[in-house]
């Protein structure tokens, strides 16, 4: 009798002991493998992020048209906003301020032409717009702390 149940009790058990290893394999592989943090240049200071932002993005407004390293401050900058961004969009404390309200319209506008005309260098009317709210950015910033 045992030997006519062989065939059918054979392949249920080969599957459940393959789904019974792969479960275990993917467990202990999420468990043992080390999960790595975000590196950040956000000190967690929104003052200070702010004006050390405000000036750094303010030199990749200022880089020459034909600076043979804007492809890399693009980058650069691009990195430092999502940054920016990420860290403070979601502070309640933070992102009712006008200076935060401020910088998110530059660094939204700085950020959509990098991304959109990558190849194309800053428009000086935009360069214009970014250096007046980088400045007012900063006022604010000195002014509500």
């Amino acid at each position: 009798m045992l030997v006519k149940q062989i065939p059918v009790l054979f392949p249920r058990f080969f599957v459940k002991a393959i789904s019974f290893t792969l479960c275990l394999t993917i467990f202990f592989t999420l468990i043992s493998s080390p999960s790595y943090a975000a590196k950040t240049s956000m000190t967690g200071d929104y003052a200070k992020d702010t004006i050390s932002v405000v000036k750094t993005l303010q030199i990749a407004v200022d880089t020459p048209k034909d600076s043979p390293d804007k492809n890399e401050v693009r980058d650069e900058s691009l990195a430092l906003i999502t940054d920016y961004i990420s860290r403070y969009r979601n502070r309640g404390m933070v992102n009712k301020t006008q200076s935060f309200t401020t910088m998110q319209t530059a660094l939204n506008a700085m950020a959509g032409h990098y991304k959109n005309f990558s190849a194309r260098p800053l428009p000086d009317k935009l360069k214009e717009r970014l250096t007046k709210e980088f400045s007012l950015a900063e006022k604010m910033v000195l002014r509500e702390s």
